[in-house]
């Protein structure tokens, strides 16, 4: 039996993967921890740990579980670049995936977009547009930062030299070969994502919408087992469902 620690329990998250490790018998719950609480003692009881809180202390945490030798699945959203090399160190001595989003289905549509955007010129525009519950505090969204990234992939290119974010007033014509993000927030939406590509005369819609949170949970539950498994190094979604 696989055991699976929380971290950020009491979040939204936290409570729905509760309910997913409970859907399979060949998984328990190690417990959960936030802020304030005793991380040391939850490593000691995981085989392998999920992280959906916030980047404040995420590096610390990644070099506990390197130390302690338990793989770790980071959803955690909002990263920064310092963030990014503290994943990058720690999977040198354990496995680390990191995503911005669980779903399977997200991250086929990531795969749809990459293939699109590699065989479709800069001449089609690509828009990416996002929905979430009025609660969520980073925008874009980690899913729709995934989703540029895919884009980004696709046509060889650095997102971070590509993407428009924010447009507001007199921001001038809209630069070839970007990718640009708009984020919307309101009520309780779990997550709405849609890619746009489109060039004169037509256009590509590509989305995703999700219903329930429990997708995200189910997708890093099993994301997390197939972690223990794997050699030290840094995955992805698409090294778990073998897209690339």
């Amino acid at each position: 039996m696989t055991s699976i620690g929380i971290i950020g329990s009491q979040g939204r998250m936290g409570h729905a993967l509760v309910n997913a490790i409970g859907e399979q018998e060949e998984l328990s719950h190690a417990g959960g921890v936030d802020q304030d609480d005793d991380f040391a003692a939850l490593l000691a009881q995981s085989d392998v740990l999920v992280d959906f809180s916030v980047p404040d202390g995420l590096s610390n945490r990644l070099d506990l579980c390197a130390a302690a030798g338990k793989p770790m699945l980071v959803g955690t959203t909002g990263l920064e670049p310092a963030h990014h090399l503290s994943i990058d160190a720690a999977a040198k001595t354990v496995p680390v995936l990191q995503t911005g989003n669980t779903s399977l289905g997200v991250n086929m549509l990531a795969a749809l977009v990459k293939e699109a955007a590699a065989r479709l010129g800069d001449d089609w525009d690509i828009e990416i547009v996002e929905m979430h519950h009025r609660h969520k505090v980073d925008a874009p969204s980690g899913t729709a930062i995934l989703l540029g990234e895919a884009a980004a992939k696709g046509r060889g290119v650095d997102l971070n030299d590509h993407s428009e974010r924010g447009r507001d007033g007199q921001t001038g014509a809209r630069a070839k070969g970007a990718i640009g993000f708009a984020s919307l927030r309101g009520g309780s939406v779990a997550g709405d994502h849609q890619v746009i590509l489109a060039t004169d005369e037509e256009r590509i819609e590509l989305g995703h919408r999700a219903e329930n949170r429990m997708i995200f949970a189910r997708g890093a539950v099993k994301a997390a087992l197939w972690l223990t498994q794997q050699q030290p190094g840094r995955y992805d979604m698409t090294d778990m469902l073998g897209l690339d």
